[in-house]
């Protein structure tokens, strides 16, 4: 007599259908046995015996195909597994014009950010302590950059944790807040602390003039402006993530550009405000520097152990501290360009435009880099998705024109660069901003350094998230600070490029320096 096992119900892949093949387990206190046998039974007949390869194998292909099943853009099949709960709103279904009017908003506002802190640099270029403390400017780039190292993968981080459900639940919606704010406070602390390490090295090198208060009061500076920005910016970003969720708006296209609408005029606030203090008491209480630094110093043990209570901020806590120290050096360079440039008097009016082609750049790539990791993260866990194999080399063509969603959120971006700058431009032209005139060739220049900076950022960025993912690696964590730290750089020295070339052609129309 011959006998088969029941079919069972299995999980359908993208809409592709049930495996012709069944499965069954041989029960709950037994371990199955790889493959299909065939035995003979009493009677000579065959017996097939369907068995699975592992019980932990199954699970992980049910929690798997749950995943993609929400992440799939087909219309075949809606039936998804119960076992997860249900299923979080998926981001991928947009359209080119909805990912466009999701992102315009934002993306004007956190322009508009950077605008007011190219006026704030603007004025304060010519206050007694950038004077004689140019360093200052070196630590400009590199904090401002914070917002790319800290909060632009904060809100990447909990942009993806939002999508996938993992903040559905008012105890994990608790347990990521505590872990996370804590996280940023200790990275914050470190970078800010190396941040001026770099600004008195790369300030020391050229001129060979060390001084030890001026050291100090980077430091105080510099920790003070990190520790401080990154706190409020870091419950801004909270309340826009869970707030977004509430409204039914995709996170990854709004979170990013508001970190930074508020983030460069809040850290260039900060930073100005804090050495033009301590630089007044330069002469009467120096001991204040090494107090502010050893005051917030003190404090991370705290911020240490509540980041490591939570498992998704203790592997950032012990791993993630490459990237943003190699963002913070790769900005410091950036800062290195600045401070060159802007104290000659010739390129004085480079310094109102520095923050925005550096934000807007920045603003720009962290949006499409926060997409790709949620695309990754929501058809598996990092090197584990064979699926979505990292493209080693991509061509621009498929970078940019594609049909996969990806690439049409990069060609919208893109895009919005252009009408962005003009309305920008147009803005600090308005409010006499600058010591530059908007002629036609100026225009022309700068628009070339922006769309350049943004076309090499967003092709770097398809290639980084895709080859970190292979590499096992968490895009969020990692691939965010490389990347703004690359605009704040490319911005910084095109720009740069852009006024040397402008004065060596001789167009006096734009009245650069004056």
């Amino acid at each position: 007599m011959s006998s088969k096992p029941e079919p069972k119900d299995v999980h359908q892949l993208n809409g592709t259908g049930p495996t012709p093949s069944p499965c069954s387990s041989d029960g709950p206190g037994r371990e199955p046995l790889a493959g299909t046998s065939e035995f003979l039974g009493p009677d000579g007949a065959g017996v097939e015996v369907v068995v699975i390869e592992s019980r932990a194998n199954a699970k992980g292909v049910r929690e798997e195909d749950a995943l993609l099943e929400n992440g799939s853009q087909s219309n075949e099949s809606d039936d998804v597994s119960t076992d997860r709960g249900p299923a979080p709103p998926s981001p991928l279904k947009e359209t080119s014009f909805s990912i466009g009017l999701q992102v315009l908003f934002p993306f004007l506002l956190a322009g508009f950010g950077t605008v007011a802190a190219g006026m704030v640099l603007d004025i304060v270029q010519h206050w007694e302590v950038f004077q004689k403390v140019t360093e200052v400017f070196i630590l400009v780039p590199a904090l401002l950059g914070l917002k790319g190292n800290l909060e632009m993968t904060l809100a990447s981080r909990l942009s993806t944790a939002a999508n996938i459900g993992q903040m559905d639940t008012p105890k994990e919606l608790w347990r990521m807040i505590t872990g996370n704010m804590a996280l940023i406070q200790v990275q914050a602390t470190v970078v800010g602390f190396l941040a001026s390490i770099a600004a008195v090295v790369f300030g020391w090198i050229p001129d060979g003039h060390f001084s030890i208060p001026h050291a100090f009061l980077l430091c105080a500076s510099s920790v003070a402006t990190a520790f401080i920005a990154s706190l409020v910016l870091g419950m801004i970003m909270i309340g826009v993530i869970i707030g977004s969720r509430k409204i039914g708006i995709n996170p990854d296209n709004v979170a990013t550009p508001i970190a930074a609408s508020l983030g460069d005029l809040i850290t260039l606030a900060l930073l100005s405000g804090i050495s033009w203090g301590l630089y007044l008491e330069l002469n009467h209480w120096r001991y204040i520097y090494p107090l502010v630094c050893a005051f917030f110093v003190a404090l991370l043990p705290v911020w240490v152990v509540l980041a490591r209570r939570s498992p998704a901020t203790r592997e950032v806590l012990y791993s993630g501290w490459e990237p943003v120290i190699i963002a913070m050096a790769i900005s410091s360079v950036g800062g290195l360009i600045l401070d060159k440039t802007v104290s000659d008097p010739n390129f004085a009016g480079m310094a109102v435009f520095t923050p925005v082609i550096n934000g807007v750049g920045g603003n720009l790539v962290a949006v499409q880099a926060s997409r790709i990791s949620t695309f990754l993260h929501m058809n598996g866990m990092p090197g584990e998705n064979s699926e979505q194999a990292p493209r080693r080399c991509p061509s621009p063509c498929t970078t940019f024109f594609s049909p996969d969603v990806n690439s049409r959120s990069a060609r919208v971006l893109f895009l919005l660069v252009v009408p962005g700058h003009l309305v920008f431009l147009y803005t600090i032209s308005c409010m006499q901003g600058g010591h530059t005139t908007l002629t036609l060739i100026f225009i022309i220049f700068y628009m070339t350094a922006a769309l350049l900076q943004v076309l090499i950022l967003l092709y770097i960025a398809d290639w980084m998230v895709h080859w970190m993912w292979g590499r096992g690696l968490d895009p969020d964590n990692f691939s965010i600070p490389y990347l703004t730290a690359l605009g704040d750089l490319l911005g910084t020295g095109l720009l740069a490029l852009s006024f040397h070339v402008l004065w060596l052609i001789g167009d006096r129309d734009t009245d650069v320096g004056d």
